[in-house]
């Protein structure tokens, strides 16, 4: 299969992101990484409450309000407009921090450079392009009971971003509990990659051909299914 025909098959960001809001249970408390990941709170299935929380100060968010509608003071840590559920609630950053690094947050989303098969993660970087600092993702990926990532499987030129060790500055070590991919959802259980969903038409041998560690799989791989979507952020 060529570069083209894998391109072909791969989801949007907003299905990417749709994929992993259907894994998070009802009632979980969630803190979503600036940037891609942000777009999970657009796409919660109907019936489930899912209390995100933002390092910045804010626990229980809705969606972000309509073009012209927002209120700039109520923002995320991204400093994206969002609004506020029933119940929401305001506190001192350091109050926030203490929420994540007591345990208290059930999920924390995040993008990635690069994920090892280690679980160990890579969201930043140094140089011209590259995000100044770690920030507050080191105390999110060690204070979150689970850690997603959602990510393309491959760089703009084709490379790997899940390999056996990150050649990136690391964010955490041994704390990506899944990975969902444009092509792929991925488990990390005792260091390595096992295949749990990809995408219909993709052959296992390209699959792994485009990853950069060797993928496992240990029960039945499913098919990876969105529907059509379309935001802004996509």
């Amino acid at each position: 299969m060529s570069t083209q025909d894998f391109d072909a098959l791969k989801l949007s960001n907003a299905q990417i992101a749709w994929r992993a809001a259907q894994d998070i249970a009802d009632g979980t408390y969630v803190n979503l990484g600036i940037g891609f990941p942000e777009m999970v709170a657009r796409y919660q299935p109907p019936g489930r409450q899912t209390i995100f929380h933002t390092e910045n100060g804010i626990l229980d968010f809705g969606e972000p309000p309509a073009e012209g509608e927002e209120d700039w003071d109520l923002i995320n840590a991204g400093k994206r407009a969002v609004t506020l559920k029933p119940g929401a609630a305001f506190f001192h950053h350091a109050d926030s921090f203490a929420m994540v690094r007591g345990g208290h947050l059930d999920v924390a989303i995040l993008g990635a450079y690069q994920v090892a098969e280690t679980g160990d993660l890579a969201n930043w970087r140094i140089g011209s392009k590259g995000v100044p600092a770690v920030g507050g993702a080191m105390d999110l990926v060690h204070g979150a009971r689970q850690v997603f990532v959602i990510t393309e499987h491959v760089t703009k030129d084709g490379k790997p971003k899940l390999v056996e060790r990150c050649s990136f500055p690391l964010t955490g070590v041994a704390c990506v509990t899944r990975v969902y991919t444009s092509h792929a959802v991925i488990d990390i259980v005792e260091g390595r990659f096992v295949l749990r969903e990809m995408r219909p038409g993709l052959a296992f041998d390209t699959l792994q051909a485009m990853t950069g560690a060797a993928l496992h799989r240990d029960g039945p791989v499913t098919d990876l299914l969105a529907p059509a979507l379309y935001s802004p952020l996509a």
